[in-house]
């Protein structure tokens, strides 16, 4: 990409974390890159306590009859799974490195709704704030899926706050995927068209076209759980006249593309840095950008086979097993054409690089147990097993959290002007990576064996796995405080970062670092594709 060249007085300009460190000009801010500042601070928050009560779920598991009673344990992993999924693994990727970049991306200086952004951040911690009222409160205890009829009729938590809390949130995600649309389509800067977008781009327009579609059958559906529960009017309760199976299909409808909104954000981030740190450009471009498209569209059709023991007919459960299959090329596409990328490819391992090298690895083993549950006899013997717990956070953990870490790494420099210290991050993926496989590999093992998920207790020939899980669980925690520790550091000690410290392609790595308020003195004019690794001299060069 060629970008108008910059005068002097660009780099003397203020920039956004400069011109002001009072905490009235950040919460009334309607810079896009301190709301995604802001976000940053607020999942990380939200996925420190997640992360705390994963800990004491693993300590009860070391031995077999538990150190907790039952009640408590089953509201420690709904706050768990409440937390991790609707505050931290749906926001993570769109909401920080997404709200950073995009505007850079495409050569604009802001989102199109600026005030908007800003709003959805107080209505995304307005969300969290009512359901940890509820938490704190006495805690849920019907799991992050609320099946019904238990969440509608029968538990004596607190399901009603932590639902309202959901719901207000889910505006956040709406409003958020909104905005992210209408920026790509009316802001590209002069000869940015579709086919030259980052790959990042891609797919965040295709999560956001989950967040818009998806999202409001979340939130109607718990309305109606919060409606059962208050009136006694039957929706989902069978006492009552309801359709418990009905939930499913409407609480699935969402979630499987939700799934989508959490993964898709890093495979755009792996694709930026496979190609900056290969120094090539991303083998079949199109095919990556079409896949981030089919990903959303199938996202839509597989919700079922999550329901294959509950009562689902056998030739719809024949149906979404095929369609669970066929959502699985556009990820192999993916996978495959990153291969590609590297292959021959000058490749620095960085620690961007070592996250999207663990992002691709962990993501593979996590969509290939998937094709085991997608069968329809494999998954009679599995389902509600510790395989399912190992194959979703294969999916999610191992994939999402690599990729919002990629991301952090990689663009922290733009982020701060700083850079930190290279052989921590490089210690802290490898550490994370080590400690995410020997935490959850043992639980494939456990749920092939058959012991089922949510129990407080197990049978004593599980303990070694579970110690063995426990046990990685300490080391997977030490490498999520490591990078929270060094960036931080980093902020206050480390060297200046420059421009563009990884030589990488991309209208965001042409301005100065951090990037002024309004991020550009004038508007870049783009002549060619994303990745042209091949005009430019090696880095460092």
């Amino acid at each position: 990409m060629s970008v108008m060249p910059y005068t002097a007085e660009l780099h003397s300009h203020e920039t956004y974390l400069n011109r002001s460190y009072t905490l009235r000009s950040w919460l009334l801010t309607k810079d896009h890159k301190r709301i995604a500042i802001l976000y940053m601070g607020s999942i990380t928050l939200f996925f420190v306590l997640g992360g705390f009560a994963a800990l004491l779920m693993r300590i009860n598991l070391l031995v077999p009859a538990g150190f907790m009673a039952p009640d408590l344990y089953n509201k420690l992993f709904t706050m768990h799974g409440v937390i991790m999924v609707f505050f931290f693994l749906v926001p993570s990727v769109p909401v920080t490195a997404g709200n950073f970049v995009i505007p850079l991306m495409i050569g604009a200086r802001d989102l199109a709704f600026p005030r908007l952004n800003l709003a959805s951040w107080y209505i995304f911690v307005a969300g969290f704030l009512v359901t940890a009222c509820a938490l704190v409160a006495g805690g849920v205890d019907t799991g992050w899926t609320f099946y019904a009829p238990f969440s509608t009729g029968y538990s004596n938590t607190f399901v009603f706050l932590t639902v309202l809390g959901i719901f207000i949130s889910g505006f956040s995600s709406i409003l958020t995927g909104l905005n992210f649309i209408v920026t790509v389509h009316t802001m590209r800067a002069p000869g940015l068209t579709w086919f030259r977008l980052p790959l990042f781009i891609w797919s965040l327009y295709a999560t956001s076209i989950i967040l818009v579609l998806a999202t409001p059958v979340l939130a109607i559906t718990l309305v109606m759980v919060a409606f059962e529960r208050v009136t006694g009017v039957g929706i989902f309760n069978p006492a009552l006249g309801g359709d418990p199976v009905l939930f499913q299909h409407l609480f699935w409808f969402y979630s499987h593309p939700a799934v989508y909104i959490m993964i898709l954000p890093g495979m755009g981030v792996v694709s930026e840095i496979v190609a900056c740190f290969s120094r090539h450009c991303v083998f079949g471009y199109k095919f990556v950008a079409f896949a981030s498209l089919a990903i959303a569209l199938l996202g839509f059709l597989v919700w079922g086979h999550h329901m294959f023991v509950a009562g689902e007919s056998i030739y719809a459960a024949l149906v979404f097993s095929f369609l669970s299959y066929l959502v699985a090329i556009p990820s192999a596409i993916k996978v495959f054409n990153w291969t590609a990328t590297l292959y021959q490819g000058s490749i620095r391992l960085d620690t961007p690089m070592l996250y999207a090298l663990g992002f691709i690895g962990l993501f593979t083993m996590g969509g290939v147990t998937g094709l085991f549950v997608a069968a329809l006899g494999v998954d009679v013997h599995v389902h509600d097993t510790y395989f399912i717990v190992a194959h979703f956070h294969y999916i999610m953990v191992g994939g999402m959290v690599m990729g919002y870490l990629g991301a952090i790494h990689y663009w922290w420099p733009k982020m701060t002007g700083k850079m930190y210290p290279e052989w921590w991050g490089r210690f802290s993926a490898f550490t994370i990576f080590m400690g995410f496989h020997l935490t959850f590999f043992p639980q494939f093992v456990l749920g092939y064996l058959g012991m089922p998920r949510r129990y407080a207790t197990y049978d004593p020939q599980f303990q070694i796995l579970n110690v063995l899980s426990t046990a990685g669980a300490s080391i997977l925690g030490v490498g999520y405080v490591l990078p929270l520790c060094y960036l931080l550091w980093s902020f206050k000690y480390g060297r200046d970062a420059g421009p563009n410290p990884w030589g990488a392609t991309g209208l965001e790595w042409q301005t100065p670092s951090p990037p002024p308020t309004h991020n550009f003195e004038r508007t870049p004019v783009v002549t060619q594709g994303a990745y042209a690794y091949h005009e430019m001299e090696p880095a460092g060069a």
